[in-house]
Parts: structure tokens; sequence; C-alpha cells
């Protein structure tokens, strides 16, 4: 189980990263890393949030 949520948290961090960097790339053809860390750090957060609501939900 632990496995598996670290697993989840590479994956949010690199996908996010990734799609920070290229919307950044693609319309402002500069690519910052305080922006990219900022942005990464609040989608993660915002997914746990999610997974956290979503799991008190389904338990009732």
């Amino acid at each position: 189980m632990m496995l598996r949520e670290f697993a989840i948290l590479v994956l949010v961090l690199a996908g996010s990263a990734s799609a920070v960097a290229a919307y950044l790339a693609a319309f402002h053809g500069e690519i910052t890393i305080k922006e990219v860390v900022s942005t990464t750090f609040a989608a993660t957060l915002g997914m746990y949030v999610g997974r956290y609501i979503e799991r008190g939900l389904a338990r009732g």
C-alpha cells in the first residue's frame, strides 16, 4: 500500500511538472524553476485533498 502511494506521488509530481513546463515553454517562451515547482506543489496538494475527500465520501 505504501509503495502504491509513493508511485502515485512520483507520477503526479512528474506529470504536473512536465505539463507546467510544456505550457510555459509553449505560451510564454521561458521556463522558471520557481513557477514549475510552486505550481506542481499546488497540483499535488490538490490531488491529495481530492483523494482524501473521495475516500471520505466512499466510506459514507
